[in-house]
């Protein structure tokens, strides 16, 4: 959800390398600045920080539920955001290792009643962001009123109300309305000429699995995803209304600096929606180092983890970013550096892993005034030991 931000850190070594490191049981130091950044009395994030699959930092830090007082733990649940893009994509790529779609087919030929987009879109472009889609802006404007503008080729939705309809926590459609309204857009620009982030994009790419399984994204990945590697507090959470166990709550500030709630109904899968903790997300850390997954399971994450397209992710900046099947890839003077953001009402994440090192560096936060990505820079700081 919202806007995918990566950014590369390059962290020189100095004195211990990275494992001697942590090695040397110096982990209180970064228990102690995870404590200085999240205030034990004010919304917080769950931390996990590993290193070959080991524990280095499992922990909570601050509130789930500031109403309360509940601190938080390495057992709540967090909404995932963006980071949800990753599952979509391994959800589609195992359909098509079952050989149920083509990767290289448009998307036409799997999901119903979509526009004569007049060129091929295929899957994989789609994966990559690189399908031409555009965005929420295609459906509304997040401004009610007075900087609502009707956008050719916009759908220009209106809530009962009469008002522009909001994606967020203003407004309300249901997940096959949802689904009907991203039926009808257009294409923004030509497939495969530019990247192009796209949430839409990720939406329909939970249709095309529901279309082809006859399942829900939520049911599809619980039974070839989260079961098989035992992720059994993962899911997508696809209902406004259910009860979510040990849920850590959204919060935000308002313009006076006091907490409020913030908690989206927006329950629509795909470009996000994903809930997990951090111990099922150690487990899906180690699939990409010993592989459960496919039919041949190693060929399938070499796979995976291969860019979607050649186009690189945002090109004026300078950086060799490549976008594979939900991730960011790049290169460091620490070797290759794979992550994901995610943001949105209640929820800042950071998620990323270090191949060479086998280090996964997780920041789940449900208060959006704390920035994630900091916190990760400080994980960093400490594990490379800058």
């Amino acid at each position: 959800m919202k806007r995918f931000t990566l950014l590369v850190f390059v962290l020189p070594f100095l004195g211990l390398n990275a494992s001697s490191y942590a090695e040397s049981h110096q982990i209180g130091s970064l228990d102690e600045k995870l404590k200085s950044l999240i205030p034990a009395n004010e919304a917080g994030c769950s931390i996990g920080v590993f290193e070959n699959g080991n524990a280095l930092i499992k922990d909570g830090y601050g509130l789930a539920n500031v109403e309360l007082n509940v601190a938080m733990s390495n057992d709540n649940v967090h909404r995932m955001a963006s980071v949800s893009k990753q599952f979509v994509a391994m959800a589609v790529r195992l359909l098509a290792d079952q050989g149920a779609i083509k990767l290289e087919n448009d998307i036409s030929d799997y999901v119903k009643n979509l526009p004569d987009y007049g060129i091929k879109v295929s899957i994989n472009s789609i994966i990559g962001h690189t399908g031409g889609m555009g965005d929420y802006d295609l459906i509304s404007t997040y401004g009610y009123p007075e900087d609502f503008k009707a956008k050719e080729g916009a759908l220009n939705l209106k809530a009962i109300s009469g008002h522009p309809m909001r994606i967020g926590n203003e407004d309300y459609l249901s997940v096959s309305e949802f689904h009907e309204v991203v039926k009808k857009l257009p294409l923004v620009v030509e497939p495969d000429t530019e990247w192009r982030y796209s949430n839409m994009g990720y939406i329909m790419l939970a249709i095309l699995v529901e279309e082809v399984s006859g399942l829900t994204l939520r049911e599809y990945t619980d039974k070839y995803v989260f079961k098989p590697l035992g992720m059994d507090n993962t899911f997508f959470a696809d209902d406004a209304v259910e009860l979510i166990k040990n849920r850590a709550y959204g919060y935000s500030k308002d313009v006076d600096g006091n907490y409020v709630n913030d908690m989206t109904n927006l329950f629509v899968v795909g470009d996000g929606g994903l809930h997990t903790t951090i111990n099922d997300m150690q487990k899906w850390d180690a699939q990409f180092y010993t592989p459960k997954l496919g039919k041949n399971p190693e060929t399938f994450m070499e796979e995976f983890m291969l860019p979607n397209s050649s186009l690189p992710v945002n090109p004026d900046s300078g950086a060799d970013i490549f976008y594979a099947n939900g991730q960011g890839i790049s290169k460091s003077e620490n070797g290759l550096l794979v992550s994901h953001s995610g943001g949105w009402l209640g929820a800042n994440i950071m998620y990323r892993r270090y191949p060479d090192n086998q280090f996964m560096n997780l920041v789940m936060c449900s208060n959006t005034s704390i920035n994630a990505t900091n916190i990760a820079d400080e994980i960093d700081k400490w594990y490379f030991n800058k």
